[in-house]
C-alpha cells in the first residue's frame, strides 16, 4: 500500500491511504482525493502501476505536475518522493505494514498435530494389544 501526505494547504496534515490503482487527484468529486485548492485542476494527475512493479504518475491533460521539483509530464515515483500541483505539496510513501493475526492458524496446526499424536497412541495400544 501507499500513503499520500498532504503537507500545504487546508487539508495539510492529512494522510491518504491508496490501496487500489489507477488512483486520480483533482477537484472532481469522481476523484479518489479531491482537492480544492488554487491551482489545482478537475483532473490533475493519476498514479497507476506499471510492470507490476513500479508506481507512475501523470499529469492531467495541460495540468502542472512537478515531483521533487522537477516539472514532468509523467514519472517513476520513489518512496519520499515529493509531489507538487498547484498549490499543494503531497509526499507519496510506502505506508506502514501491518501483520495480519495467525492465531487461529496456529491452533488449527496445534490441533492437528494433537489430533495425530493421539491417532498414533491409539494405534501402538490397538497393535500392542493384539
Amino acid at each position: 500500500m501507499v500513503q499520500l501526505s498532504i503537507l500545504t494547504g487546508k487539508q495539510a496534515g492529512n494522510r491518504t491511504i491508496v490501496r487500489r490503482f489507477p488512483f486520480r487527484v483533482g477537484r472532481s468529486p469522481a476523484n479518489q482525493l479531491q482537492l480544492d485548492e488554487e491551482g489545482v485542476w478537475e483532473n490533475h494527475l493519476g498514479i497507476e502501476l506499471a510492470n507490476r512493479v513500479d508506481l507512475v504518475v501523470r499529469a492531467g491533460a495541460g495540468a502542472l505536475l512537478s515531483v521533487n521539483q522537477q516539472p514532468v509530464v509523467e514519472a517513476v515515483l520513489r518512496n519520499g518522493d515529493i509531489l507538487s500541483l498547484g498549490s499543494v505539496k503531497m509526499q507519496f510513501w510506502l505506508a506502514p505494514t501491518t501483520q495480519r493475526s495467525l492465531k487461529l492458524r496456529e491452533a488449527v496446526v496445534w490441533a492437528f498435530l494433537v489430533a495425530v499424536t493421539f491417532v498414533q497412541l491409539a494405534l501402538i495400544y490397538w497393535l500392542g494389544a493384539q
